[in-house]
């Protein structure tokens, strides 16, 4: 199911996808793994339904292929607000669609200027198109400390990925957005 509308303020037409009524329906939540050396594809077997929120071109197509290529079906909830077609950020290299490529569960900040990993003081986390708000204002303030972090994938959570990038700034304070 393609939610293609945000809340962009462009009336009552457009703010028709809300995410957390998909996230409640998921049975994800008392699923936590304790060991983190599980694969995506057995977790996502386990569960009711995916949601995602790709924020680039091709983790969009890898989002749709990696989900007609699974050995069973689930529903498949993408919210893809109409807003991420004006975004530059959102636009993917022809490279991002080749062999070896797949979804991303995560896209790991992307800060050219980015302090070392160690002084990093912040770590947001965020999903959907809200990063290119996050990111520009990062960019006009100069904040080279703070590190952004995309979720791709809202259900199945990506946990291991999470903790993994969570390991990578040992000193940042961490921050839902």
């Amino acid at each position: 199911m393609l939610l293609p509308h945000g809340y962009d303020g462009q009336g009552p037409e457009h703010s028709s996808c809300r995410t957390e009524r998909y996230l409640i329906l998921a049975d994800q939540d008392e699923f936590v793994p304790k060991d983190l050396n599980y694969d995506n594809t057995d977790i996502s077997s386990q569960i009711n339904m995916k949601v995602a929120h790709p924020t680039t071109a091709a983790n969009y197509f890898h989002l749709l292929r990696t989900h007609m290529r699974m050995p069973f079906r689930k529903p498949l909830i993408v919210v893809a607000p109409k807003k991420l077609l004006r975004y530059k950020g959102a636009t993917s290299n022809i490279e991002d669609f080749t062999t070896g490529t797949r979804f991303e569960y995560i896209i790991k900040d992307q800060n050219p200027n980015q302090v070392e990993k160690s002084k990093v003081r912040k770590v947001i986390f965020c999903s959907g198109q809200v990063y290119f708000d996050i990111e520009e204002a990062r960019a006009k303030e100069g904040k080279n400390d703070i590190a952004i972090v995309r979720i791709e994938s809202l259900c199945p959570f990506p946990f291991k990925e999470v903790i993994a990038e969570m390991k990578n700034y040992p000193k940042a304070s961490v921050t839902w957005a």
